[in-house]
């Protein structure tokens, strides 16, 4: 241990330990700009300037270490003053305009200029408007508000994907893709990790708030929301509430007030994947099927594994994603039922992810879904609607899409998958039905394995968080070094609950508590407190193959609710 004083206040801690970590145990805030936690320490924005004893001018406290007896000042005039003409000079490079930013008011490098009383044109505006690339179906750039804090760059690269990063160099250096093409045309994933760590607007979804508005309005149209498992475990902040509070009624009342729409509950259709999916794995295991067998909900790991594994796609569960299953349900069976045409019903999706926009343009899907909107673009909506969301009354989803099992909404969670198809496996292999916890593949890690005996076979299981964790797993089991039956990968860390199209959170907030934990504890809260714990007990489900599908894996099922995959060119 090594003992310092930062501002005055003593405090121990480990040698090794940076000044930053040090603050952070002191309760002395220090402002950052480049650094996020678990993504990137570089210490190139400088905004972490300190004064230490033993150091030569100001340090970054984000990279400097601590030494015995260091003395560390973090506001002296010589430091404000520093930070100050640093974000001056950042405004002098920066597109300004704040009042129809995606980001306005809840923007780091704006949140830092109000606090350092900044001067926006105190070395006047030098720059040129660059021109804005939107043809990616679901990520915006904007390198007029670019910032080069180059954490997009980093998140990319913790994907291993690295199709972003530094062009040219000095004044002219700016963050792109190759040869300048559009981030469209390469080999993107679409996973959002890119969205949720740049600290201004230079990244966003490309919004389809616009397109639902219309939809809503249309007398012709009959207007129909569904969201996706973790969207309740993450709305609220998006209002100042906790992280990790559940406002899964409130987010259903707002939804409804929005206009005349029904609201729907995606952990069902999070059920009935489950359904196709662990019996297609119980089909593989016992007929001789390609195995090791990959989910496939997460269409940023899809498009991972046709661009980077096209040999794995035979491994894929051929079932598609709860989007896209929901859809494909409400397009044909919900119409049926209540005789609506299907071009006449408008499908809005409400997703945690900026991939799922790319998956909803896939042809071999059948466009059953109209729009996909993020947490984001919810928030947006309700607060355009003028709805007090933290005051409203709650409400309850939509019949017959109403109720779900516990085991549909911890599908947001990294393992969440993985238990469900677990727990519906055991009881189709004779189990007795009772709820059947797998505690072994919870966690925010990013490769977790375990060996569980289910029906009287044993099953053999990994998952893996991240698409760098994902690529591990992949190559250890194409070595040989390790041999599964079943794996689970979603794209982003920790899972749904961590997407890309999630609230933007302050970095104060990201670099001081483990946002993937907190928001996945909401979920398995909600899978406790469920009366229903596995997939097949869901009322929903059981109608849906009584009246529609027969039974899992059945012609219609493959007609409607699976899919194939192609192989994509990796650059």
């Amino acid at each position: 241990m090594v003992n310092v004083k930062i501002n005055g206040i003593a405090v121990s801690v480990p040698e090794g330990s940076t000044i930053l970590e040090a603050a952070k145990l002191a309760n002395v805030r220090i402002p950052t700009l480049c650094y996020l936690k678990d993504v990137q320490c570089v210490g190139s924005c400088r905004m972490c300037l300190v004064e230490a004893t033993g150091a030569r001018g100001l340090v970054a406290a984000c990279v400097y270490p601590v030494s015995e007896g260091m003395e560390v000042r973090t506001n002296t005039p010589r430091v404000r003053k520093s930070r100050k003409t640093t974000i001056e000079l950042i405004l002098s490079t920066h597109k300004k305009k704040c009042l129809s930013c995606v980001r306005s008011m809840n923007c780091e490098l704006q949140k830092l200029a109000l606090e350092y009383n900044a001067e926006e044109d105190r070395f006047g505006t030098d720059h040129d408007l660059k021109p804005v690339d939107d043809l990616s179906p679901s990520v915006v750039r904007d390198n007029s508000k670019c910032v080069m804090c180059t954490r997009c760059v980093a998140a990319c690269s913790l994907q291993t994907i690295g199709v972003i990063g530094p062009k040219h160099r000095g004044y002219a250096k700016e963050i792109g893709s190759p040869y300048d093409v559009s981030l469209a045309h390469t080999p993107c994933v679409n996973c959002g990790q890119c969205v949720v760590a740049c600290p201004v607007g230079a990244l966003y979804e490309k919004s389809s708030v616009a397109d639902v508005w219309g939809a809503i309005v249309n007398p012709e149209k009959h207007v129909v929301f569904f969201t996706a498992p973790s969207i309740k475990a993450t709305l609220g902040e998006a209002f100042g509430m906790p992280v990790g509070t559940n406002v899964e009624g409130k987010m259903a009342a707002a939804i409804k007030q929005l206009g005349d729409v029904k609201c729907f509950n995606m952990d069902i259709t999070a059920d009935l994947t489950i359904m196709e999916e662990a019996n297609e794995l119980l089909e593989r295991l016992m007929k001789g099927g390609v195995t090791p067998m990959f989910t496939s909900c997460c269409p940023g790991w899809v498009k991972f594994a046709e661009h980077y594994y096209p040999e794995l796609l035979p491994n894929l569960s051929t079932c598609k994603s709860p989007q896209e299953m929901f859809s494909a349900v409400l397009k044909t069976y919900y119409c049926q039922k209540n005789g609506i045409k299907p071009e006449d019903l408008y499908v809005v999706s409400v997703i945690p992810c900026t991939a799922k926009k790319f998956e909803i343009t896939r042809p071999e899907l059948g466009h059953y879904t109209d729009a996909a909107i993020t947490t984001r673009e919810l928030a947006k909506m309700i607060k355009e609607a003028g709805i007090d969301f933290a005051n409203i009354a709650e409400s309850e989803f939509d019949t017959p899409f109403g109720e779900a099992s516990g085991a549909g909404a911890i599908f947001g969670a990294t393992g969440g998958v993985m238990e469900a198809a677990l727990r519906t496996a055991a009881f189709v292999l004779g189990g007795d039905g009772s709820p059947i916890e797998f505690r072994e593949v919870r966690g925010t890690q990013g490769v977790k394995e375990a060996e569980y005996t289910v029906g009287g076979s044993t099953v053999k299981v990994a998952v893996a968080n991240g698409l760098g964790n994902a690529r591990k797993v992949i190559e250890q089991i194409k070595s040989g070094e390790k041999d599964y039956q079943f794996v689970e990968i979603m794209a982003c860390p920790g899972g749904c609950i961590n997407g890309g199209g999630q609230p933007y959170v302050h970095d104060e907030v990201r670099n001081s508590i483990d946002l993937k934990a907190v928001r996945a504890q909401a979920l398995y809260d909600c899978d406790k407190e469920n009366r229903l714990r596995c997939s097949h007990e869901t009322p929903a489900v059981e109608t849906l193959y009584k009246e529609f599908f027969g039974k899992p894996l059945s012609h219609k099922a493959h007609e409607l609710l699976h899919t194939t995959y192609e192989k994509r060119e990796k650059y």
